[in-house]
């Protein structure tokens, strides 16, 4: 492929949405050993939010989407693909993107699911820039989609304190000459921490069953300790190989936006990488960890506030469970 030919890709519209319901840190304390000042101190968390008993994860999606959509001043007609990053998908199969192409009106596209936990909103990310790249596809709607509260279990209050539901969408788009884009993506993995964030039950490996169901196999388990040191190296190596890459450095970065794990993991990266908090976005304390919705959720929300202006450096970034990680840089 002559790579003169190559297509630059842009961010042409987002949009988010967060259920309505609000679980508060004295929420959580009505059901397990612990308190709001704990919380607060360790994770940065005051509340989350959660999905009402009739919406799934495609509910969710679907109307992140159909802001996103608009806000690219598209129809959905003309969206020639949709990646939808999640681990809590509607059905085992069919894909969430699936009935979310259906239930959104968009043509006869390829449309699948993306599994990389926290980090799959970017691999989502990288790959829709590919195909725009390539000249397969002029619009793209990537999706981060979580309704983590269906796999959280509320008797652990090492997890059940960090988790929260919603969608957060962004259509990419063909980025015309001179016009910012994104610059540069990067994403890995290292299966051998792949039990470090795991659901234990419900695949192949252990399906589900009366026992599994007792085990209480079909909720998150985490070993957070480790998850929080290998955390805080990555995002730190994430936008310092970044910028390496593209021949930038740290005073060149408007604004980055992290993962939103833990408060303390993204104060503890930011002063290694002696950048001020001020550069960086937070908003776990309203929504909690919502995996792979994190990113595109303050993306739309780090825009409508202006804090992403036309021109600025932003870095995303994030780690999650497999381990996988990954970064993007890009010019707003």
């Amino acid at each position: 492929m002559d790579l003169d030919s190559l297509r630059s890709a842009r961010i042409a519209g987002t949009g988010r949405y967060l259920p309505e319901k609000r679980l508060t840190n004295q929420d959580v304390e009505k059901m397990v050993d612990t308190n709001d000042e704990w919380i607060r101190q360790r994770t940065g968390i005051m509340e989350r939010r959660i999905a009402a008993p009739e919406q799934a994860t495609s509910d969710l999606a679907h109307e992140a989407a159909r802001i996103a959509i608009a806000d690219a001043g598209l129809e959905p007609k003309d969206i020639d693909q949709i990646i939808v990053a999640t681990v809590t998908a509607d059905t085992v199969f069919p894909s969430t993107a699936c009935r979310l192409q259906f239930s959104l009106g968009c043509r006869e596209i390829p449309a699948f699911d993306l599994g990389a936990a926290c980090s799959g909103f970017i691999y989502a990310l990288a790959i829709a820039r590919t195909g725009i790249a390539a000249g397969s596809f002029d619009n793209v709607l990537v999706i981060g989609a979580e309704t983590l509260s269906r796999i959280v279990d509320y008797e652990d209050r090492g997890t059940c304190i960090l988790f929260g539901d919603g969608a957060g969408a962004a259509v990419l788009s063909v980025a015309g000459d001179g016009e910012p884009g994104i610059i540069d993506t990067h994403f890995a993995a290292d299966g051998s921490g792949a039990d470090l964030m795991i659901l234990p039950g419900g695949g192949s490996r252990i399906p589900a069953s009366h026992e599994m169901v007792n085990q209480r196999l079909q909720y998150i388990r985490m070993e957070g300790r480790s998850v929080y040191r290998q955390a805080i190296s990555k995002i730190v190596m994430l936008v310092e190989e970044s910028l390496k890459r593209c021949h930038l450095t740290r005073d060149d970065i408007d604004l980055i936006i992290p993962h939103q794990m833990n408060a303390r993991i993204i104060q503890s990266a930011a002063d290694r990488l002696n950048i001020p908090m001020e550069k960086l976005f937070v908003n776990i304390d309203r929504y909690g960890n919502t995996s792979a919705a994190t990113i595109p959720i303050a993306i739309d929300e780090a825009k409508r506030e202006g804090r992403l202006k036309k021109g600025d450096l932003v870095c995303l970034v994030t780690f999650g469970g497999g381990m996988t990680w990954a970064s993007a840089l890009l010019r707003w």
